[in-house]
């Protein structure tokens, strides 16, 4: 797959072997930073790089730093090598934006490869050339806009994902389906939802790529997120406050589906949306929310001071996306304290 972009085209492919994919690709001017987890879980797969071209970085969100970037600029411009440099990363979405915000300002940018080893990454972020630094205590206030030259997908690495990342994949997989409905997306997911969860390789493989063919037309429309790539933050207003209001244990796929289903209980209220396709969408959250809530990660001050603070909030007035009665999506600037109020109501009588 090609996404085309202002900034350079770039490629998708699913392999088999993030590990010989990787070799076939090494060169002496080539530096890797790999996900600490992910260099634990298959350390001898990195025996050819050399220690000082190796960087590992824990993915936490608070690692999701300038800090962290300076520090790999700081090594790497040990190297001999200046704008030739490449760099090789391998690791979610943390990894991601780190190493693609140093690849972008290092030397005014250079060429950057990726390898995803979360499912979220795989079926998200990977495209769209976002890259997000937290700062001052605000989720993704740094950024800039700058793709890999090439991105890989191996299935085969989600395997070894614990359970509460791999379904945080899933719950972005489900808000995607969600967004598809109209072309059939979730009785899709319902058909399909025992081998997902069960980790089939080509059935996660097919709805990764459908996911990704999903987005590459917004993103190629609007790249920059001005106008309809917008739509894609279905779910993210509500996602992204859960996120913070629960300091970050609810994880951000897993934080998207109960934001989908925040969203839909405004939308259903707003709008003639059928009852029961909202009963079928909250029941696929059930299953793929496989984590105990507590009360107090969705408290209404916490989480309405976290949507005020988001850096997508552009007024007075709360803006979100929902769903139209024809189930198609529109960006609104009006949410009401009290509308977030009743859905989070619900969704604490449902879901804690």
């Amino acid at each position: 797959m090609i996404i085309k972009s202002a900034l350079k085209n770039y490629s998708v492919e699913v392999i088999d072997s993030f590990s010989e994919n990787m070799k076939k690709f090494h060169s002496d001017n080539t530096y890797y930073v790999v996900d600490d987890k992910v260099y634990n879980l298959y350390r001898n797969n990195f025996d050819f790089i050399p220690n000082n071209r190796l960087f590992r970085l824990e993915s936490k969100e608070n690692n999701k730093s300038i800090d962290s970037v300076i520090e790999i600029c700081k090594t790497m411009t040990n190297m001999p090598s200046k704008r030739n440099t490449k760099l090789v990363s391998i690791g979610g979405g943390i990894v991601q934006d780190v190493t693609g915000f140093v690849a972008n300002v290092l030397y005014r940018g250079i060429s950057w490869t990726f390898y995803h080893s979360t499912l979220l990454a795989a079926c998200d972020s990977c495209i769209g050339s976002k890259t997000s630094l937290n700062c001052q205590g605000f989720k993704n206030l740094l950024g800039t806009f700058y793709p890999p030259n090439e991105i890989f997908i191996d299935s085969a690495l989600f395997k070894t994902l614990d359970e509460k990342d791999f379904l945080s994949g899933l719950g972005e997989i489900l808000k995607f389906s969600v967004m598809q409905h109209n072309k059939g997306g979730v009785d899709n997911i319902e058909r399909h939802l025992e081998p997902l969860l069960s980790r089939n390789p080509m059935t996660l493989n097919d709805f990764i790529v459908d996911s990704l063919k999903f987005k590459k037309v917004y993103i190629e429309n609007d790249e920059f997120d001005k106008n309809e790539r917008v739509l894609l933050n279905f779910g993210h207003t509500f996602g992204h406050a859960f996120e913070v209001s629960s300091n970050f244990e609810i994880p951000h796929g897993t934080a998207v589906a109960l934001g989908v289903v925040v969203a839909n209980r405004i939308s259903a209220k707003r709008y003639s949306i059928d009852a029961n396709l909202i009963e079928r969408i909250e029941k696929l959250v059930h299953k793929v929310v496989n984590l105990k809530l507590k009360p107090e990660m969705v408290e209404m001050p916490l989480v309405m001071s976290a949507i005020r603070k988001d850096k997508k909030q552009l007024g007075n007035g709360i803006n979100a996306v929902l769903l139209q009665g024809d189930f198609s999506l529109k960006r609104v600037n009006d949410v009401t304290e009290n509308e977030i109020n009743d859905a989070v109501i619900f969704l604490k009588e449902n879901f804690v």
